[in-house]
């Protein structure tokens, strides 16, 4: 595992680490205005998603691998509705650090 501050990225490492701290303030604050995300592959709500999979469900990550400088990474995910899995995450950021788009999956 790499703990999260270790994480290349300033950006990525500040989403884990919301993500890890249940601080969705944080969290928004990181996204660029009419930021998307699509999981599996698909479009979906970034709101809606997040709530669901991120803060209702007290989701967690644990990375174990990281390339692309640090803008893709391997996490072992749990949260309360779905148990633990492995899964993928990429990152597009703006020119000011902020995430316009997210994409995670199964690794």
């Amino acid at each position: 595992m790499i703990p999260q501050e270790k994480l290349t990225d300033p950006t990525v490492r500040a989403f884990v680490t919301a993500v890890n701290s249940g601080d969705r303030a944080a969290f928004e604050a990181l996204l660029a205005p009419g930021a998307t995300m699509a999981d599996d592959g698909s479009a979906r709500d970034l709101a809606d998603w997040t709530d669901r999979e991120i803060w209702s469900s007290h989701g967690r990550m644990s990375v174990t691998r990281e390339s692309a400088a640090g803008r893709a990474l391997t996490v072992d995910y749990r949260n309360d509705t779905y148990g633990e899995m492995r899964t993928a995450w990429r990152f597009d950021l703006a020119a000011d650090g902020r995430i316009t788009h997210f994409e995670t999956g199964q690794a």
